[in-house]
């Protein structure tokens, strides 16, 4: 069974920066693309940014381009958000996801995490 878990959410005012992290846990053979999704009130999911297995790409909504920065560690299988200039129209459920391929089937499967709420005060 994998899971991911995210952590980090809260409530800051705008100006502020905070950090998610995800964690991967279960019987994984290998993670590829991980990646930050958000979903606000009334709106469509959408993607934060995503990076590849080795970290050599990473992939940014234009909304989040020079504040937000994602990073993964492999060894530890967690992924990571840093969110600076944090403003109230980054409020949102945060969702991390992972495309991994489990022991159980060795198939190339997308799991998502519960969400971690972030609110961003004017």
């Amino acid at each position: 069974q994998v899971q991911l878990v995210e952590s980090g959410g809260g409530l800051v005012q705008a100006g502020s920066s905070l950090r998610l992290s995800c964690l991967a846990s279960g019987r994984i053979f290998r993670i590829n693309d991980m990646g930050w999704y958000r979903q606000a009130p009334g709106k469509q999911r959408e993607l934060v940014a995503s990076i590849t297995s080795t970290s050599d790409s990473t992939n940014y909504a234009d909304s989040v381009k020079g504040r937000f920065t994602i990073s993964r560690d492999n060894a530890k299988k967690m992924v990571y958000l840093q969110m600076n200039s944090l403003k109230p129209e980054d409020t949102a459920v945060y969702y991390c996801n992972a495309n991994v391929l489990p022991f159980s089937t060795l198939t190339s499967t997308n799991y998502w995490g519960q969400g971690t709420q972030v609110t961003v005060s004017s």
